[in-house]
């Protein structure tokens, strides 16, 4: 079958892309299904998968892909012939039972990930527990592909994670990227002020017109000041960020008391500058969000399927354009999702 590939470990990642047209056709083991893929979509851990990351022993050449869309066309032991024809949406993040250790409580969810820690979704086919799709009907492929992983993301960090609440005001660092624009559509869904930064012009007007309140140019110095200029001096009750150390410390001199910090990645490292005194004077919370459960998954593709929600696509590209694409997001010059189409 045809397939996107990652040959190796190195950074730039993208030299190191290729489509190889004859990688064998995955075939559904027990509680799995197959799928005909129809679109894929690129997230930034496509790029981190190709960089190397820690404690996970990647075959090379590897197919990266966590966010796919297709048509069910062989199930494997276990899984009902009635998913055969329909076209799905997945959820990546497969969550894995903890093992039992005496005289401790779990300690919270471990996720083997689609497109990480085994094959994903960038080629004409891939395989998943039935458990971890949903059907979508006459949905857009292109569409859903963009949609899914970035909105599970931003759903679980704003409404799971930060308790996210109607007329709230959410800052949005670095928007642009697929989760960040997730963000601001459910924080504007849920009738809540946003404040978006971002170091391109061309993006804040982009954010503009998809209905930010108020944007911030990013120059490299700090924006704390205009962002609570923003807010009346008062300050921002969620941040909701997955930039990093380039962000965190005026991230942080933004917020207003009892605000929260939800983050999902660092992009630009993880080793931040942070303000310890402003962290306890002002009560502040600063949380950890990662993927998202089933009935996450659920409540936020309902809203997508009803047009409530619905993603920022950047580009739509062939399989054989996949240099280009993984380029397009390595350099940071995408505003939403890069797609590729497969049929």
């Amino acid at each position: 079958m045809l397939a996107i590939e990652i040959v190796r470990q190195g950074t730039p990642v993208t030299p190191n892309v290729r489509v190889n047209p004859d990688r064998p056709v995955p075939e559904p083991r027990a509680g799995e299904l197959r799928v005909r893929t129809e679109a894929s979509a690129l997230n930034h851990l496509d790029l981190w998968v190709g960089r190397g990351l820690p404690g996970i022993d990647v075959q090379w050449p590897t197919v990266g892909g966590s966010d796919g869309v297709g048509i069910v066309d062989a199930v494997g032991g276990g899984v009902d012939a009635a998913w055969i024809g329909q076209r799905v949406i997945l959820n990546a993040a497969v969550m894995q039972p903890e093992p039992a250790r005496p005289g401790r409580a779990p300690s919270g969810e471990d996720i083997l990930m689609i497109g990480e820690h085994v094959p994903g979704t960038h080629a004409a086919h891939f395989v998943a527990p039935a458990t971890n799709v949903l059907a979508i009907g006459d949905a857009d492929p292109v569409e859903a592909a963009a949609f899914g992983l970035t909105h599970l993301t931003a759903w679980r960090m704003l409404v799971t994670r930060a308790r996210l609440q109607p007329g709230m005001t959410v800052l949005i660092p670095g928007i642009g990227g697929g989760v960040a624009l997730a963000a601001l559509g459910i924080a504007r869904h849920f009738g809540c002020t946003t404040i978006v930064t971002s170091r391109h012009a061309a993006k804040l007007e982009r954010a503009k017109a998809l209905g930010a309140t108020h944007v911030v140019h990013d120059t490299g110095a700090d924006w704390s000041r205009d962002v609570r200029k923003l807010t009346g001096g008062r300050g921002i009750d969620i941040v909701a960020e997955s930039v990093g150390k380039a962000v965190h410390l005026a991230c942080i001199k933004s917020m207003a008391r009892g605000g929260v910090l939800v983050t999902c990645g660092c992009t630009t490292g993880p080793d931040a500058t942070t303000d310890l005194a402003r962290v306890f004077w002002n009560q502040l919370s600063i949380v950890g969000s990662t993927m998202g459960s089933m009935d996450e998954f659920r409540s936020v593709v309902a809203l997508f399927r009803s047009g409530a929600l619905r993603p920022a696509v950047d580009a739509v590209l062939a399989p054989a354009e996949a240099a280009a694409g993984y380029g397009r997001l390595e350099a940071g010059d995408q505003f939403g999702k890069i797609v590729f189409r497969w049929s």
